[in-house]
């Protein structure tokens, strides 16, 4: 069993970040989503993990998992020149794949749990593919299943207007060689790229079986501002410990469920759980609140901030009130100190502002 995480593509949706980072190098609670993939991969017994790949970003990519030495797996990087479909991206990735069983996760996309019982269920009832699914609340946004009664999936539909069913397809695929010959054997969707949904239809069409697994926790598609923000929320809840291993003056109150990295420094100063700061950060006089993720290197001051990421190196000052917000890196955001009240502004393509 082999594992291809898709770790390319240009990211349009989270631009201007996605310009100078790779979408699934963006961090939820302080660890790239791309870190959280890789751990489901580790957790399911697979050691041998291929990487997708684009020219724009493949380097920070390869920077971040340095080998896979962390998690003590082996790792080959694949380059996908243009990002023409998933099902494109399975074609580029035959040489590595071979004729094994696979794992194909998209590295934006965050679960509840990993792979591990899928996998079970996969190797004892030996299908031609097993596809995760998920019950939403729209599902005329997705991939929708259509299922027969013993949980087979019978037909596929992109974003259909009528949708059979609420079943929305997940990120997350489980397949036998056969997928290749399935691939081969569609064209190129009104998008000019090769569906992944395309290729898992025609293995029915071909008569091979296709199972899906219900999915009852959370599903997190993290490719746009509110869900990066979403999945930030969830994860912060679930996994975030009390740590404090910085330095906390006594004017400071740290309450709940905080984690605060080596290095940073708090000054009078609140910070509200479930939250977490990064390593050789500094806050003061400042309140941090739920919800809140505060990345390496960052400077706060006088300043109240809530339901937020904040990334390495960015400098906040004089601001009221910041939430729901995303803020790159080394970004400053700074309150006008001047008798001229005026909004001055940087701002790159792609940004959005709300004042």
């Amino acid at each position: 069993m082999k594992a291809l995480i898709l770790s390319g593509g240009k990211g349009t949706r989270l631009r201007p970040l996605t310009y100078t980072t790779a979408k699934q190098l963006v961090p939820v609670a302080n660890k790239p989503i791309l870190g959280y993939v890789i751990d489901h991969i580790k957790d399911a017994g697979i050691k041998d993990l291929g990487v997708i790949i684009s020219p724009d970003t493949g380097d920070e990519v390869k920077k971040y998992i340095d080998g896979g030495r962390r998690w003590g797996i082996r790792v080959t990087f694949i380059p996908q020149g243009e990002p023409l479909g998933l099902a494109h991206a399975v074609i580029t990735a035959r040489e590595f794949l071979k004729d094994d069983d696979f794992v194909m996760y998209l590295g934006d996309n965050l679960l509840s749990h990993g792979v591990k019982d899928a996998l079970r269920k996969f190797r004892r009832e030996s299908p031609q593919a097993l596809i995760f699914l998920k019950e939403v609340d729209s599902p005329k946004q997705f991939g929708v299943a259509k299922l027969d009664r013993k949980g087979h999936i019978v037909q596929l539909i992109e974003k259909p207007k009528r949708p059979p069913s609420n079943l929305a397809l997940v990120g997350v695929y489980i397949f036998s060689r056969e997928i290749h010959d399935a691939i081969a054997r569609i064209k190129p969707s009104f998008r000019g790229e090769l569906e992944i949904t395309d290729a898992i239809q025609e293995l029915i069409h071909m008569g091979y079986e296709v199972k899906s697994e219900i999915l009852h926790g959370w599903w997190l598609d993290t490719g746009k501002k509110d869900s990066i923000l979403q999945a930030n929320t969830v994860v912060l809840d679930e996994y975030v410990k009390r740590d404090i291993q910085g330095s906390v003056d006594r004017k400071s109150q740290i309450t709940g469920r905080v984690t605060i990295e080596k290095g940073a420094v708090v000054r009078n100063s609140i910070i509200r759980g479930p939250a977490v700061i990064g390593k050789q950060t500094e806050i003061t006089d400042s309140f941090i609140g739920p919800f809140t993720s505060i990345g390496d290197g960052v400077t706060i001051r006088n300043s109240v901030i809530e339901h937020s990421v904040v990334l390495n190196n960015a400098f906040l000052s004089g601001i009221e009130r910041l939430e729901d917000s995303l803020i790159g890196k080394s970004t400053k955001v700074m309150k006008n100190a001047s008798q001229h009240k005026a909004l001055r502004l940087m701002v790159g393509d792609d940004s959005t502002i709300e004042v």
